[in-house]
């Protein structure tokens, strides 16, 4: 795989995000995680995961400039393929912990809200949480079912309306983060976690987690085919097609 590497540690493994300097997510990034997770949830060697980005990156969102060119197929496959990530995660067995070393806006905060447990980096530079809203994305209801699950209904709510991103203090103060330390300490504390977690006996933590997010994931495990075709009418639309190209356009002169 290109763009995500897996790295065994101990009976545990590392699911590296590796593409470019912000890691943003196009499509082939997002079928290679699916990919990669669906391998560790088989391996019987491996009895929970820590996904963690580059330093300062765990991931930027979407990567818009690359979307923005897909043709209505190509757009399509992509959603498909993204919502079926979070479903993918957020349904996986074994303890999964996101160690946060950096910006998580947008679709990376979709990630690091299916785990089990968030460490993140302790800087006020770095932002995390669903800004949509304030980039002209459709909010599913799987992805609002996940943040209510951490945050709370109303809070949730209020957060997506605003397009609100949080410091690690903040995040630390919703529930959206669980724990802060320093860059350094980011990966040792995340394997400290996972092994901590790995004391109980496999199948009651596995079956624990089951009953805990069996509610959440009878609400977003569903047929979203309706879903993904609105959102795709409303990406090629000629309104949604303006603000993309306005947002893309300031993300490329910045560069």
């Amino acid at each position: 795989m290109e763009f995500v590497n897996i790295i065994r540690k101990q009976d545990g493994a590392v699911l590296e995000l590796n593409r470019g300097k912000v890691n943003a997510l196009n499509h082939q990034m997002v079928k290679e995680i699916r990919t990669a997770m669906a391998q560790l949830a088989n391996d019987e060697q491996v009895r929970g995961v820590i996904i963690t980005g580059k330093p300062h990156y765990f991931s930027a969102g979407l990567d818009l400039i690359e979307l923005y060119n897909y043709s209505r197929e190509e757009i399509s496959a992509f959603w498909q393929d993204f919502l079926g990530m979070t479903v993918d995660l957020a349904k996986f067995q074994k303890p999964l912990i996101a160690a946060i070393s950096g910006h998580s806006p947008a679709g990376g905060a979709v990630i690091a809200i299916t785990c089990d447990y968030r460490i993140m980096v302790q800087s006020e530079k770095y932002l995390i949480g669903l800004n949509e809203v304030a980039v002209g994305i459709n909010i599913t209801d799987s992805i609002f079912q996940l943040y209510q699950f951490w945050l709370g209904k109303r809070y949730a709510y209020q957060s997506l309306l605003q397009g609100r991103l949080f410091s690690p203090a903040e995040a630390m103060k919703t529930g959206l983060v669980d724990q802060l330390v320093d860059l350094d300490d980011l990966m040792p504390e995340a394997e400290l976690k996972l092994q901590s977690l790995l004391k109980a006996n496999d199948y009651i933590l596995r079956d624990t987690k089951k009953v805990m997010r069996r509610q959440l994931l009878k609400s977003i495990d569903v047929d979203m085919s309706e879903t993904i075709k609105q959102r795709v009418d409303y990406w090629m639309s000629d309104e949604a097609r303006a603000q993309l190209k306005a947002f893309v356009t300031n993300l490329t002169t910045r560069k």
